[in-house]
């Protein structure tokens, strides 16, 4: 059995969307997922099973949601070797006096056009960074993300992706529970 994780994008938000974690739970365990566990409402999933490519599951899950809620959402799923890379390899750790609370990754559903990543670069975010490593976009906002136009729509517009974000705490308790 293999660890996974998935990330849903744009659950229980502002009313929209609603989606019990123990519901979920349950429902990826009609999928024959074992070990489910959920992390806070923001649908952060862990569960193992026998290596899948990761396009798959996250297809699985889509189909799963559309059944059971009637409505389709962006889900992009992880495995535990991808999740420790991305974890060990963020470029704005290793700078000094940075706030750690201000990091955030946004995945991106696949690796965007160097066309669209060209535009994107030329643009100057200041006083927000960010690189890009794959399919991750390390982002550090110093004014924090709830003030910054650098947002999941902003970034699906601009790179032609799906994206969904997370802090970097959120990332800490996700390498947590998976146990590496």
């Amino acid at each position: 059995m293999k660890k996974y994780i998935a990330l849903l994008r744009g659950i229980n938000v502002s009313g929209q969307k609603l989606i019990k974690m123990t519901e979920l739970k349950g429902h990826l365990e009609e999928l024959n997922f074992k070990n489910v566990l959920t992390y806070i409402q923001s649908g952060n999933i862990i569960f193992e099973i026998e290596k899948t490519d990761t396009t798959i599951l996250a297809i699985k899950i889509v189909e799963k949601i559309k059944e059971k809620y009637g409505w389709e959402l962006p889900v992009i799923v992880k495995s535990e070797t991808e999740w420790d890379f991305l974890f060990n390899n963020n470029p704005f750790i290793t700078q000094k006096n940075l706030d750690i609370e201000r990091l955030y990754v946004t995945f991106l559903g696949n690796q965007p056009s160097q066309i669209l990543l060209n535009d994107f670069f030329k643009i100057d975010y200041s006083p927000e960074a960010f690189i890009i490593n794959g399919n991750e976009l390390y982002v550090f906002c110093p004014i924090g993300y709830g003030s910054t136009k650098f947002n999941n729509n902003y970034i699906e517009a601009k790179l032609k992706v799906k994206a969904t974000t997370r802090n970097w705490k959120t990332i800490i308790k996700l390498q947590t529970l998976l146990g590496i």
